[in-house]
Order: structure tokens, then C-alpha cells, then sequence
């Protein structure tokens, strides 16, 4: 699939040279995290932090640096991109930003756009094919990878909306995305390690606000979007909340690092303190993940929903998508999906939650999905992981009764983030259609109780563990409610899904 990759390391300080060929369109993932001694990257320790061991966030978000890649882990930034995403693109791609204004459903003048009227196929002849050959600024490179993936779903899935609009029925998508897109696309996806398609971090959700006023701090009010495919409002509350949710993720990098620093150091107050900010970190994330229920109507989902679609396991691509002057052979991509999102899985890698998924197939699917993120995020969840089996966080917490109900209360944030995503996929997407598929391609029924059911089993497990004589008056009430609400959604999770696998048959066991 690619040439070798080289990996030279020099005095403690890793650098990836990668040789890779002209037709590689998949991820390949570079060491872009830097170490104590030197850096590869170009950045002085004064901008890390030093005490992580093998991986060093950023101190410092450099935001007027634009040739470090915009999505570096930091504890300002979190999983945000350092600098707020470029908005419009420059003069020499006026016809491709043009394009793209003109593209939603809905304009912001009220008129209909070109996916109204099905006339962004015929449009997307007129688009030149740029050369992005000798682009180096990251700036600009993640705005084209957003504005060319935006194009690219809107063109492959323009005839799937047309039809369901009439129908409620996708049809087929377009099975070639013509050059003029797929050769930029797949170049500037090769110089940001990325799959050329549509993802939740680089394109749709976290490289796709502006603030309304710069100066002031990234929160859903202060914020507006870039691009659109339909241009309403729930389009915008869906999309800009997810946004407002990950601008809480720096302090959730905090309290990990200082989480797996305590146990390390077998400070048990440290740790103690530590877990007790996770849980505030995480409590804040989901209020205001719970906010979508106001900022994006249920019912107005499934209206943009369809240009999220992927290429893999989608009835729309049954062979997958030639793209033309790239590949003779057709290429399946996931959907975009909030699964892409890095604030869970680092919570179940410090947890180690993630070893005790069960071994199936809608696992398996859970992994590829986490290869559908930044670089340097993925390799700060994969240092997460090893870090915390290390130090073994769990055995550490559970060594003592008060800091295992801190765990137990960690473990029950993300239950309620999760438990909330299965109960917004029940009534924005199932009720409202009967496609079996998710954006992702997952089976919409079974993928997301796979892991919420996970939770509540390893909840039940550590509580299990837990002395209750040993425990504070106030952890006894903790312990009890967190117990009885796991027990009572287990049951009530099984019901539903056993009651929707039949409404929904054979379709829920293909991945």
C-alpha cells in the first residue's frame, strides 16, 4: 500500500521521515510528539509540558505558528485546534469558496442554494483543479482539507438527499468523485495524515467555527459556523455544540496527566484531588452536551444528516467511490461521527475501560473509528493507555474506598455521556427513519450499547471492590445513587435493545 517508513532517533528526540507513494490515500501515522531533550518539530521545552514522560503537551497553543499541525494536544486548547480555523480561503481559491457559499440548501439570505436545487453536480464542472502541491502553511491546509471534504460529501450524496427528500429513500450516491476534487482532496489529506473524506475533528465539527468576537472565550453564544450543508438553525446548534463541549477538553488533559502523575508517585491526596476535577471537567461536558436538546431540533436532524453519510457499509455505496485521478480501485471511508471525538476514549484509556470492551466485531468497529482522528491526538491517547496499564490506575483507586467511589464517579460521567448519545440517536435518528445504518456505518441499533452496556458492567464490577464501611457519609449516598442507576439503566438498556433489534432485523449484525 505505501513504501517503508523510517523512523530515526536521536538523542531521546524521535523523528518520522516518511517516504510515501504518489497513490497513498490512507492514514499513515507519524511520531509528531516531541521529547524532553530536543524537538522535531521545531518547539523549545519552555512550550511543553516535561513532566508527561514520553508525550509532551502544549503549554503554550502558539497560535500565530502555522507550520505545526492545528491539532496538537494542549492544555489551553485541549483537543480544540490551536488556533481558531481559517474562515475564508484566499484570492487563489475564489471559485472553490464561492462554490461552497453557494452550496447549502438554505443561504443566509433565505434563498434555496445549489443542494436545493440539485445543481451543485452541474456547478462542480466550473471548479478548476487547484495545485495544492506546495501548500506547507497547516492553517491553510486544514481549512482546504474541511472546504474540499464538505464539497466532496455534497457532491457524492446530492442525489441520495434529492431522493429521500421525495422518497425517504437515499438510492445511490455519485460512485466517482471527479478529479477536480478527489486529486486536491487526496493531496492535502496525504500532508495532514488524514483520510481524504469527511471527519468530525479536521472538517465538520472542530475545524468548522468562528467566533463571534475573538477576543472572548470559545462558548456556543460567542460562536458561528463556517460551512453548511443545509443552513439552519439546528444544523448550526448540532454541529457549534459539539464545538462548545470540546472547548471544556483542556482541562480534561489536565487532570488526566495529573491523574497518572499521582499514581506514579503514590500520592494518594494528589490523586484524590485529581479524579475530583475530572468529574467537574466532565460534568461540565456533559450539561453542555445536554444543550442540544435546545440548540438543534430533534426532527431537523435528518435534513442535513444525509451529506454525513460515509462510503463503507452504506447501502448508497455498494462498490465504494472511484476517485478519479487517484485510484482505478474504489476506496470505502467511515461517515463522520462524534465516535472520532478524543474526550471519551481518553477517559475509557485513564480508566482503562478500553481493555474490558467485550471482543466483537462492533469492538473492532470502535477501534477503526479512532484512527479517524488527528495525529498527535491519537498518539496522546495511545500514550494515555500504555501510561495508565503502567501505573495501573484502576488497581491504584480501588486500593482505597473514598478514591474508588471518585473512580466509580468518573465511571458514571461517562455512562451519562454515553447513555445521552444512545438516547439522541433514539430520538433524532430512529424515530425518524428506518435506514439501519448510522452516519459511520454502524448498525444504529447495537454499535452504541455495546459500549454504554460496558460501563455498567465494569461500574457494577468496581463497586463490588468497594468497602462500604470505609466511606464518608457523603460517599455512602454517592455510591448508592451511582449503583442503583447503573442497575436500573442495565436492565432498561437490554429492553430497548432487544425490543429495537427486532424492529430492525438481520441489519444490526453487519459492520
Amino acid at each position: 500500500m505505501f513504501s517503508s517508513i523510517k523512523r530515526i532517533v536521536l538523542n531521546n528526540s524521535r523523528l518520522s521521515i516518511y517516504n510515501i507513494s504518489p497513490t497513498f490515500t490512507f492514514r499513515c501515522l507519524p511520531t509528531l510528539v516531541t521529547t524532553r531533550k530536543n524537538s522535531s518539530i521545531g518547539l523549545s521545552t519552555t512550550h511543553l509540558d516535561t513532566q508527561s514522560n514520553d508525550f509532551e503537551v502544549l503549554q503554550d497553543s502558539m497560535e500565530h505558528d502555522s507550520s505545526l499541525p492545528s491539532f496538537m494536544v494542549g492544555y489551553k486548547n485541549g483537543f480544540l485546534p490551536r488556533q481558531d480555523p481559517l474562515v475564508r480561503l484566499p484570492d487563489k481559491f475564489h471559485v472553490l469558496d464561492l462554490l461552497l457559499q453557494k452550496m447549502p440548501i438554505r443561504l443566509q439570505s433565505g434563498e434555496p442554494g445549489l443542494l436545493a436545487k440539485g445543481e451543485l453536480g452541474e456547478a462542480v464542472k466550473d471548479l478548476p483543479l487547484y495545485d495544492v502541491s506546495n501548500i506547507t502553511d497547516q492553517r491553510l491546509l486544514s481549512a482546504l482539507f474541511r472546504d474540499y471534504t464538505f464539497l466532496a460529501s455534497a457532491y457524492l450524496l446530492e442525489p441520495c438527499d434529492i431522493m429521500f427528500r421525495e422518497k425517504k429513500d437515499f438510492g445511490l450516491g455519485r460512485q466517482l468523485l471527479p478529479k477536480n476534487i478527489a486529486v486536491p482532496l487526496n493531496n492535502i489529506a496525504k500532508k495532514l495524515y488524514a483520510f481524504p473524506f469527511m471527519e468530525y475533528n479536521l472538517s465538520y465539527s472542530l475545524y468548522n467555527y468562528q467566533r463571534v468576537n475573538p477576543s472572548l472565550p470559545i462558548t456556543y453564544p460567542n460562536l458561528n459556523l463556517v460551512r453548511a450543508f443545509a443552513g439552519t438553525p439546528s444544523e448550526h446548534g448540532f454541529i457549534l455544540a459539539h464545538v462548545a463541549m470540546v472547548a471544556h477538553s483542556g482541562r480534561l488533559v489536565q487532570w488526566t496527566v495529573k491523574t497518572l502523575n499521582s499514581v506514579e508517585q503514590q500520592n494518594r491526596l494528589n490523586f484524590n484531588n485529581a479524579l475530583k476535577n475530572l468529574n467537574d471537567t466532565m460534568f461540565l461536558i456533559n450539561r453542555e452536551m445536554e444543550a442540544m436538546w435546545k440548540r438543534s431540533n430533534p426532527d431537523d436532524y435528518i435534513k442535513f444528516r444525509t451529506f454525513i453519510m460515509g462510503s463503507k457499509n452504506q447501502p448508497m455505496f455498494p462498490n465504494g467511490v472511484i476517485y478519479e485521478g487517484v485510484s482505478d480501485a474504489p476506496l470505502f471511508y467511515r461517515g463522520e461521527s462524534g465516535a472520532n471525538d478524543s474526550m471519551i476514549p481518553c477517559m475509557d484509556n485513564l480508566l482503562q475501560l478500553t481493555a474490558k470492551m467485550p471482543n466483537n466485531p462492533l469492538t473492532e468497529v470502535l477501534k477503526d473509528f479512532r484512527k479517524y482522528r488527528p495525529t498527535n491526538h491519537k498518539e496522546f491517547l495511545d500514550y494515555v493507555q500504555r501510561r495508565a496499564d503502567k501505573v495501573n490506575v484502576r488497581g491504584y483507586a480501588i486500593q482505597d474506598a473514598n478514591s474508588a467511589t471518585l473512580y466509580l464517579e468518573n465511571m458514571d460521567q461517562i455512562r451519562a455521556f454515553r447513555n445521552r448519545h444512545w438516547n439522541f440517536t433514539k430520538e433524532y435518528v430512529i424515530k425518524n427513519t428506518a435506514h439501519p445504518f448510522a452516519t459511520g456505518g454502524t448498525p444504529i441499533v447495537t454499535w452504541l450499547p455495546n459500549q454504554l452496556n460496558t460501563v455498567l458492567k465494569q461500574m457494577t464490577q468496581v463497586g463490588q471492590t468497594i468497602d462500604y464501611s470505609q466511606l464518608t457519609s457523603e460517599n455512602k449516598i454517592k455510591f448508592d445513587e451511582i449503583l442503583n442507576r447503573a442497575s436500573t439503566q442495565e436492565r432498561i438498556l437490554k429492553r430497548e435493545v432487544e425490543y429495537l433489534k427486532d424492529l430492525f432485523g438481520e441489519s444490526q449484525n453487519k459492520v
